[in-house]
């Protein structure tokens, strides 16, 4: 509801507020042109304080103008927009400074007054990009930088994003090279001067820039040319082998063998190998943004872990960029998201950037397996809340709930299990389907039919939840909707899909190498389905399950574990201590615990051994999963 500034005086009015008025209205956006063009420039050399210094140019007409710092942001699905770290800002017209009031109700929002005679004002600010991560995602180090436009930009109100044009240049540090979705211009010595571009495209265009770069061609000859541009804190972390090149080409290719089609005019993949900048992974249409350590290429057989990360950004060019839910479709950065088809977006990439990094080569079977059974579990032991007081459609409001924040009892309050569970509600769809065609449909052809149209095509194409159960059954006529509410509304068991492609979950002492990896990668020992808890390296107690043995002996997150049965606490410590706790019942495992100041001795009665999940074979049904994840 639009809250006029009438309105809005007579509320003040009546509660004595008379700041009230004057700032509670934002004007609306509207589907028309926006007159003149936004001139953006960004110096991106202030490498030692990492600072972003950035200069607009924006047309305005005499009297009020509302101006806008991005808040609701695609990729994260939440009003995460870092305004926290805007400074400086200045706005000038005529040369003389004007004075600017942001508005109480919404802080995105800047008020000014632009004077007679102006066609134009003039903006300049600082993004102070965090020093630490505990400040945020570290996005410039000494050897590169990535630069967000949503970060370094403000834009008039009163308008759809598609309907403002942009210019923007970018002075880099110098020899510095970059890659991008935009367009070059021109260059200027270390400055670069990019191609007109639509606003919503541009926020959607970030750069990757680094003193060593590669590029990397992953479609030679393409008419829609895909690259994988890679920086790095040292050129030697750029050594990438033949083989490795000729697996990334596999991914392009297994998309398009999949889909059919493809929705940029080219693609390029944003890589860091970093131990400093902050890692992440988040998906843009002609681009994605993606951060891993900094042995990606030089440690392969290491890395195994995270090699699902570009299959995952790059479906997204699909799934969430081109294809996205219609209540998650907004007219401009400040309209509020709504997330509820995430389960869609984020779920059945999840799923299939698992099957495409095994399709490609990147993983094999068997650490595709592993990893299936390590989420499987998740949803089979690890998520007592979503068995009682929640579901999974619920959890797609965790983006705007929690913003990815520490949670106590994860296990039990969830935390964006859309992407996870989802992937199990799509691993359970494609086995419903293969059932009731009997084998002559697979969830290829929902991804074909529902994503693959309009070769070429990137503007958005919304849909809602009726529009996947119509295409699920123009595939195979099924009551689709009530079978995809059960698992979104209900708490049943979400690991159908295993035994449906002809496997079972089974736990047994001998942790996996997924599950060796995730220990190594997060440095602490999982014990979840056993004592029910993780421990950091240094005895740090991580998520406690729920009405798990360590929860039901008083074990809580935020405790340290000073010593096992008597002894100072390792990892192989505990484990030894469950297993001796299996083989002679009498035996508790004993822990001494720190709680704030006070130690504390505790005693779980736990005798079932360690216990890890894997999929083993159901011999009765067939391997419908290996024909999942064969290549195409």
């Amino acid at each position: 509801m639009k809250v006029t500034r009438l309105a809005s005086a007579l509320v003040a009015a009546s509660f004595g507020l008379a700041s009230f008025a004057a700032f509670a209205d934002v004007p609306a956006p509207q589907d028309v042109p926006f007159q003149g063009t936004l001139k953006v420039n960004v110096d991106a050399t202030d490498l030692a304080r990492r600072i972003f210094r950035v200069h607009e140019v924006i047309p305005a007409q005499p009297g009020p103008l509302t101006l806008l710092y991005p808040q609701w942001l695609p990729g994260h699905h939440s009003p995460s927009g870092p305004i926290d770290k805007l400074a400086g800002l200045v706005v000038t017209a005529n040369g003389k400074t004007l004075p600017w009031k942001r508005d109480p109700l919404n802080v995105y929002a800047f008020h000014v007054d632009v004077p007679a005679g102006a066609s134009n004002v003039e903006v300049s600010f600082q993004f102070l990009s965090p020093q630490s991560k505990s400040e945020g995602r570290v996005v410039m180090t000494p050897e590169m930088l990535n630069l967000q436009w949503n970060a370094n930009t403000i834009y008039p109100a009163g308008y759809y994003a598609k309907r403002i044009m942009a210019e923007t240049s970018v002075k880099f540090p110098a020899g510095w090279q970059f890659g991008t979705a935009l367009e070059v211009a021109s260059r200027d010595g270390d400055t670069v001067h990019f191609k007109p571009i639509a606003y919503n495209d541009l926020v959607d265009s970030p750069i990757f820039a680094g003193k060593y770069f590669k590029r990397i061609d992953l479609d030679p000859g393409a008419k829609a040319p895909v690259h994988l541009n890679v920086v790095a804190d040292a050129a030697k972390y750029l050594e990438v082998t033949p083989e490795q090149i000729k697996l990334h080409r596999n991914l392009v290719q297994q998309m398009y063998k999949m889909y059919g089609a493809h929705h940029y005019n080219h693609y390029d993949f944003l890589l860091s190998l970093s131990d400093k900048m902050s890692g992440q992974g988040l998906e843009h249409h002609r681009s994605s943004e993606n951060g891993v350590g900094t042995g990606y290429f030089t440690e392969w057989e290491k890395g195994a872990l995270g090699r699902d990360l570009l299959a995952h950004e790059y479906n997204h060019s699909w799934d969430g960029k081109y294809r996205r839910g219609a209540d998650l479709t907004t007219v401009n950065f400040n309209v509020p998201m709504q997330d509820s088809l995430l389960w869609v977006y984020e779920g059945q990439t999840q799923f299939w950037g698992h099957v495409m990094a095994t399709r490609s080569g990147l993983w094999n079977e068997e650490q595709a397996r592993d990893m299936l059974a390590f989420v499987a579990a998740t949803y089979d032991r690890g998520r007592p809340g979503l068995a009682s007081w929640r579901n999974v459609q619920d959890t797609t409001n965790d983006p705007i709930i929690a913003q990815r924040a520490p949670l106590p009892y994860r296990n039990y309050q969830g935390s964006e299990d859309y992407y996870s569970a989802g992937q199990m509600i799509w691993l359970d769809v494609d086995a419903k389907l293969r059932d009731l065609s009997r084998g002559k449909h697979s969830i290829d052809d929902f991804g074909k039919a529902f994503f693959g149209m309009d070769n070429g095509e990137w503007a958005v194409n919304p849909y809602t939840f009726e529009d996947v159960v119509k295409t699920l059954n123009d595939i195979q006529p099924f009551d689709w909707a009530s079978y995809l509410r059960s698992r979104l509304d209900g708490h049943g068991s979400l690991i159908g899909g295993v035994e449906g492609h002809g496997w079972k979950l089974t736990y047994t002492d001998k942790p996996s190498a997924a599950v060796k990896a995730i220990e190594a990668r997060r440095h602490s020992a999982d014990l979840t389905y056993s004592l029910g808890l993780s421990v950091g390296k240094d005895g740090s107690i991580g998520d406690v399950l729920w009405d798990g043995p360590a929860f039901k002996a008083g074990i809580s997150p935020g405790m340290s574990v000073i010593a096992v049965n008597g002894h100072d606490y390792d990892a192989d410590a505990l484990k030894d201590a469950v297993t001796a706790s299996a083989r002679d019942k009498s035996l508790p495992v004993e822990l001494l615990v720190k709680n704030f100041d006070q130690y504390q001795t505790i005693r779980i009665d736990y005798h079932d051994g360690l216990k890890y999940p894997h999929l083993v074979r159901d011999t009765s049904k067939p391997d419908t999963l290996s024909t999942l994840l064969k290549a195409r």
